[in-house]
């Protein structure tokens, strides 16, 4: 028997942190950050920080540039339907993407995983997804984090940020400079929701009572909630090439804000950019997200990506080259609107019936 005036001994394990399941984590994604390797990135995980060797990818004038983000309330539906094995490949999107806009090529990523208690099949697939997203990007995993923090999250919770470093030669750095009155707008198809709006998105899921189970009203042949988890889609891989050879004028990742306020980003304080949205066919996706909640045109191009994950603006007389070579890499295309001279914004506009409008339509943002 224990002496009742002996005082208890206190561990790590009983405050609820599992050393030994951290290390047997680190043990088993090893192999999957060693399948995101690439020039410059060759060491193991394990150390205090990762290590990348600029040189070895061949620039000679770069400029660095980063990016981190997370996945959002994606998180939570990606937890509470047990699909965990595409939120890594957003969490890479979110960031690889973000860096391809201002021409940069992704290099490294590092990864940040918080959770209440380490549930290890959990951890290996959301970071199996991580790495698959590194091979979509080009870059390579070479560190993270992952934080074992009882109490901090709800049993079964965790969270996941992301970081990324990228290079771009200074002359191919995209800063809006070289976006002029009469450049076309080219808009290239996202996989779905992407990772922004899913506040709303949960939101109609409780208020309409949607069996996430069954197949989607708008596809027979496709579970809802698999429509709605599908991962982000990176162009890294099809718009590096063109970048570098200095066929794009700018480049805009559709994210929160949707259209309206994304593409803003990337003009000259003189450019206005106009968007038709009868351009291209609304997905089945988006106009079912919009009918479930009587959602106005106007809302949705400021809310969703409505079907466009990236714009690419570039010279006229490049549109056709740039297309092709889109289209050859596995994209759909579109040609949705213009640059003209203007107060920097954007505006989107649709005709009767457009996005299920009962008139012509509008919405402007100025940046």
């Amino acid at each position: 028997m224990s002496d009742p005036e002996t005082p208890e001994s206190y561990t790590y394990a009983r405050a609820g942190v599992s050393i030994a399941a951290g290390n047997a984590l680190v043990r088993a994604i090893g192999p999957l950050a060693r399948s995101t390797r690439r020039k410059g990135a060759d060491a193991d995980l394990g150390g205090f920080g990762g290590v990348f060797d600029l040189k070895a990818c061949g620039y000679s004038d770069p400029l660095l540039i980063a990016a981190n983000d997370g996945v959002g309330t994606k998180l939570k539906l990606a937890i509470e339907s047990g699909r965990h094995d595409g939120v890594g490949i957003d969490l890479v999107a979110m960031c690889a993407n973000d860096l391809i806009v201002q021409g940069a090529e992704p290099l490294f990523f590092l990864d940040y995983y918080a959770t209440a208690r380490l549930d290890n099949a959990v951890a290996e697939r959301v970071i199996a997804g991580i790495a698959e997203g590194c091979r979509q990007a080009g870059c390579a995993l070479i560190g993270g984090e992952t934080a074992e923090m009882p109490g901090m999250y709800a049993e079964g919770d965790y969270d996941l940020a992301g970081f990324c470093v990228g290079a771009v030669e200074r002359e191919r750095l995209l800063d809006g400079s070289q976006v002029a009155p009469g450049d076309v707008i080219l808009g290239l198809a996202s996989s779905g929701v992407h990772s922004n709006g899913f506040s709303l998105v949960r939101r109609l899921a409780s208020d309409k009572g949607w069996k996430l189970d069954r197949p989607a009203l708008f596809d027979a042949e496709v579970l809802l909630i698999d429509a709605l988890m599908a991962p982000t889609r990176i162009y890294v891989k099809p718009l590096l090439p063109l970048v570098q050879a200095g066929a794009i004028h700018g480049l805009a990742h559709i994210t929160g804000g949707g259209l309206l306020e994304n593409i803003p980003r990337v003009l000259g304080p003189n450019c206005h950019a106009f968007v038709d949205a009868d351009a291209w066919e609304q997905p089945r996706l988006m106009a079912f997200l919009q009918a479930q909640g009587n959602i106005e045109p106007e809302e949705m191009a400021r809310t969703f990506n409505c079907g466009i994950g990236m714009a690419a603006i570039v010279a006229p007389e490049k549109v056709t080259a740039v297309t092709a070579a889109l289209e050859a890499a596995g994209e759909t295309v579109h040609r949705i609107g213009e640059v003209r001279e203007g107060k920097r914004g954007c505006t989107v506009s649709g005709g009767d019936e457009t996005w299920s409008a009962r008139a012509s339509w509008s919405a402007t943002h100025d940046a």
